[in-house]
């Protein structure tokens, strides 16, 4: 396992670093070092290393998600207001709803088969979107409409939206039924994940208070707390439906809030730990694409993908028509929410392990859908930032 660590952060830094040279996100030469070593290709890293793949990801995911938390405040996330909740359901709906009605007439699939397929595909990124949005924010571009906060938002909801349909849908195609209280666990799961990560986010802060301890001890008990939340989530999955991963984000802005001071020392090492969390993400997000599948697929499944891309665009545009965006700053709200990879990673293999019988061609769409938004999604984000938004200047 170790020297299967070696192996990514070196190849995972090295690629990354080639691409940053020719103007390139790195993530792109991350995702491709993933591909060349996964078992799909050369198979070269041990399968104890693979096998709880999830699980880095996953700690991939708190990082930086804490880090957004952490870079937010209440002001910014009122001043955005309607448009961030409008953005957390609408884009995502017209992607399924366009799949729903592609697939059927490109591929021999059901119109539930098709939605469950939409499902997989129409979740937004926040492994791509947030350490780029991030970025954005601290180089003060859009920082006068709240842009980049309006899309961390956003995107941090779009998830678990996508994900609640996702089971749903599921458990239609496999012949279950699904009542209209199922759909309720969505307002619930926010509402309480938002709770939860208040209360802990108070709770903690006021540990800080009477307990004194140096920033990396800190640190140490915000990322294990995060880990609790993650558990809590899955303590609770039978009988209260929770989002950890927005308790995490919401325990960082709570922290931001009543702690500004510590939060920008705290959120300054974040930035650090995420280095060698971006290379674990990426690299081991690659090893889950398998190429066959994409090419197996054929143009039917690229038209599909771009498809679906050109209904969730339209879903963002019509979410900011309450907003004050100018045309400009709208295009790139437009491009920055199309990025996709780790959702479609965790989830699109599911339905093909339950065996449904369109399970190889929903995981096949899920890898395209990666290939196709991800690296071109973070390109066309890095350099049209800079023209399609206003930058601030800081005090």
């Amino acid at each position: 396992m170790l020297t299967s660590l070696a192996l990514i952060f070196v190849a995972g830094l090295s690629l990354g670093g080639l691409f940053k040279r020719f103007a390139l996100p790195g993530l792109i030469g991350m995702i491709i070092a993933g591909v060349v070593m996964g078992p799909y290709a050369l198979d070269i890293l041990d399968d104890s290393l693979l096998s709880i793949s999830a699980d880095l990801r996953e700690i991939a995911l708190v990082i930086i998600l804490t880090r957004a938390g952490l870079s937010l405040n209440l002001a910014e996330l009122k001043k955005i207001g309607l448009p961030a909740i409008l953005m957390s359901f609408v884009p995502a709906s017209f992607e399924i709803g366009a799949i729903t009605i592609l697939a059927p007439l490109l591929f021999d699939v059901t119109y539930i088969e098709a939605a469950l397929m939409g499902s997989v595909v129409a979740a937004v990124s926040p492994a791509v979107i947030v350490p780029l949005m991030l970025r954005i924010k601290e180089s003060g571009y859009g920082q006068k409409r709240g842009i980049p906060q309006l899309v961390l938002a956003g995107a941090s909801l779009d998830d678990i939206f996508v994900i609640v349909l996702f089971t749903s849908f599921l458990t239609l195609a496999s012949g279950g039924a699904v009542s209209a209280g199922h759909f309720l666990t969505i307002p619930v799961s926010i509402v309480l994940g938002i709770l939860v990560g208040v209360l802990t986010g108070f709770v903690v802060g006021k540990f800080f208070t009477f307990i004194r301890m140096n920033d990396s001890a800190k640190i140490l008990v915000i990322l294990s707390t995060s880990f609790f939340l993650l558990a809590l989530e899955d303590w609770l999955a039978d009988s209260v439906p929770l989002s950890g991963l927005l308790s995490i984000m919401s325990m960082g802005i709570v922290l931001n809030q009543l702690y500004p001071d510590l939060s920008k020392r705290i959120s300054g090492t974040y930035s650090k730990l995420w280095i060698g969390a971006e290379i674990l993400l990426f690299v081991l997000v690659g090893t889950t694409v398998d190429l066959s599948y994409a090419l197996s697929a054929g143009v039917a499944a690229v038209i599909l993908v771009l498809g679906a891309l050109v209904f969730r665009m339209l879903g963002v545009y019509l979410s900011l028509t309450p907003s004050t965006l100018t045309k400009k700053e709208r295009l790139f709200t437009m491009i920055a929410y199309t990025p996709k990879a780790t959702v479609q990673a965790a989830i699109g293999g599911v339905p093909l392990s339950m065996g449904l019988a369109s399970g190889h061609l929903i995981v096949t769409v899920a890898v395209l859908s990666i290939l196709i938004t991800a690296p071109i999604g973070a390109f066309i984000i890095e350099h049209t930032y800079r023209k399609l938004l206003e930058r601030t200047k800081w005090n």
